[in-house]
């Protein structure tokens, strides 16, 4: 997972880059808020991002603001970084959409544990959507049977809404997505097929 930095400091950034690099991450700089934004909304999965307060092209608030109306089953995981310590800027970060908030000078163990937490956000995220997935796939390919089916006792026909009586694999087929298969279970093949099967070896070894 690449975790993007967007900052115009390039003492910060080179900071950013060392730590990030050291903690066995791939990188990408810029030094420019829009072409932050643009590689964000281009990404092609989930990414970590580490956002500069005040930068060139787009504040760093204001990408967050940007990507959250988004529509996206995975969103980025957005860390605001900036000097500014106080509560009030602090919560207009996060209204903007950060998830979470770095000051500067930053300490290196503080980051990291921050990032940490991003990345574990991020898989759980991942974990969720293909679940979420595989239950639409599996809802959108099943027609559930639902109520009381009407079923004879000697030849298994089921009735139908029209009071007509079809073969079970017959209304199955008409009543769900379900793909059919034929074939003998034990029983069947013991006592239907197999004196076929018998019979004919028998008339063939006759005419031989």
């Amino acid at each position: 997972m690449t975790i993007l930095i967007a900052e115009d400091d390039a003492v910060s950034r080179r900071l950013l880059e060392t730590h990030l690099k050291r903690w066995g991450h791939e990188v990408q700089s810029f030094t420019n808020g829009q072409e932050a934004h643009d590689a964000i909304t281009n990404a092609p999965g989930p990414l970590l991002a580490i956002l500069d307060w005040m930068m060139p092209g787009m504040d760093g608030p204001d990408i967050c603001r940007k990507l959250r109306e988004t529509e996206q089953n995975i969103h980025p995981y957005l860390v605001l970084l900036t000097s500014k310590e106080d509560s009030q800027s602090i919560v207009e970060g996060l209204k903007a959409g950060a998830d979470d908030y770095v000051t500067k000078p930053f300490d290196a163990a503080v980051l990291r544990a921050r990032v940490d937490v991003g990345l574990r956000v991020l898989r759980l995220q991942q974990k969720l959507s293909a679940r979420v997935t595989e239950l639409e796939i599996a809802l959108a390919n099943v027609k559930r049977l639902q109520g009381l089916l009407p079923i004879c006792s000697y030849c298994k026909s089921i009735r139908d809404d029209g009071n007509y009586w079809k073969q079970v694999d017959t209304y199955l087929t008409e009543n769900t997505d379900a793909k059919l298969s034929h074939g003998f279970c034990p029983d069947c093949f013991e006592i239907h097929v197999k004196p076929q099967i018998d019979a004919l070896t028998e008339d063939v070894i006759e005419s031989a």
